[in-house]
């Protein structure tokens, strides 16, 4: 990674959610410095704010800090989405922490952003946006009705703290998968090597031609006798067929804008499903375990059955790619649909609370917020 700026934040190189976490960084040390810049020509800073600002600033440095990471595990980070959800945590606590020392003449603006993250993140039915809304237009921008600040800095904080909750979610989905498909390999190699160092377990693999005959010829996946790479073989066709499967089931795939990778680990269980159950079907129709289906002819049919059986995992795996996506569609972000409020009033003003919840949250936005809210306070009458 190659960073651009004195702070360390903005960088040319990275993943695609290293690019917007270090950006996001990057924004919120410029309202920072702002912020120590104003208070400084206003005469200097209180005591308060200059606790504060530091406690921003440590959790800005322990968001960078999680941003870079070592080096050498750059795989193992990406797969886990460990750095991101600790860089989000820090992030959040800084942005909350600076709309306690936010300017007074900012504090509405940025109120209405808190507002927009508590509906998406908590509901519109819950006490705190309400408490927080009804505040919001109580207030002028120069003049917030008293509490505000406080109460939207509590509202943003269990918004994001939901969101958090929401990421964990899926961040420990995503480990289960993997340790899951790590377990499932663990066991599918160790068949595999168990039967190429025993004949007799390679041997349960094979059919015999006539089972009423003693020491009848047999029917292996690799020959007329059991061999050491019979195993080995019959579990890389069920894993070409679990491949197959899961590139058909790709269809179905959303792309996230987080760093959790559920569908690349989704791809990596299918494998060593689909290995041993291949092993396990040839192994259970070599039993008679299913009736009609006991004798099988030719090397090609034993393989043919294999591919079948590796196939057939797309039948215990979609309900685990169901639940990944559940969770997914949980993570809420900006554009996503929230649910209306139940009560008549803000039913009447729906329309305009759908345009606040895209509130401006700096300065060059504060003209379009005040038409938003303009509109809100006049259907806001109509209710009263």
């Amino acid at each position: 990674m190659v960073n651009v700026d004195s702070d360390g934040d903005v960088a040319v190189r990275g993943s695609s959610w290293y690019q917007r976490m270090s950006a996001h960084v990057a924004h919120l040390q410029g309202q920072l410095n702002k912020f120590v810049a104003l208070r400084v020509q206003a005469g200097g800073i209180s005591a308060a704010d200059e606790e504060i600002v530091t406690k921003v600033t440590a959790h800005l440095n322990a968001a960078r800090t999680a941003l870079q990471g070592p080096e050498g595990r750059k795989i193992r980070r990406r797969m886990s989405g460990a750095p991101a959800d600790r860089a989000l945590a820090n992030m959040h606590e800084a942005e909350v922490a600076l709309l306690r020392i936010a300017p007074r003449e900012e504090l509405r603006n940025k109120g209405f952003y808190a507002l927009s993250h508590a509906w998406l993140h908590l509901g519109r039915d819950e006490e705190l946006p309400r408490q927080l809304e009804a505040a919001l237009y109580r207030g002028t921008d120069v003049d917030p009705a008293p509490g505000t600040r406080e109460l939207a800095a509590i509202t943003l904080h269990a918004a994001y703290q939901a969101e958090e909750a929401e990421r964990a979610r899926v961040r420990s989905f995503t480990h289960m998968v993997v340790s899951a498909a790590g377990v499932m390999w663990i066991l599918a190699v160790a068949l595999g090597v168990w039967a190429a160092q025993n004949y007799h377990v390679a041997e349960i693999f094979c059919f015999p031609v006539d089972r009423e005959v003693e020491g009848s010829e047999k029917v292996c996946p690799l020959g007329d006798s059991a061999g050491s790479a019979d195993v080995f073989f019959l579990e890389f066709i069920g894993m070409l067929a679990a491949a197959v499967a899961g590139a058909v089931s790709l269809k179905d795939v959303r792309g996230t804008a987080g760093p959790y990778h559920v569908a690349t680990g989704l791809i990596i269980l299918r494998l060593p499903v689909g290995a041993l159950l291949a092993a396990g079907g040839i192994l259970l129709m070599s039993g008679e375990f299913f009736p009609g289906l006991t004798r099988l002819d030719t090397p090609t049919q034993v393989i043919a059955w294999g591919f079948a059986f590796g196939i057939l995992q797309e039948s215990l795996t979609r309900a685990v790619d169901r639940q990944g996506r559940s969770l997914l569609d949980n993570i809420k972000g900006p554009g996503s649909e929230t649910a209306p409020p139940s009560n008549s009033c803000s039913l009447t003003a729906g329309p305009a609370l759908d345009r606040v919840a895209a509130a401006p949250t700096d300065e060059a936005s504060a003209s379009r917020g005040s038409r938003i809210r303009r509109g809100r306070r006049g259907r806001r009458g109509r209710c009263d």
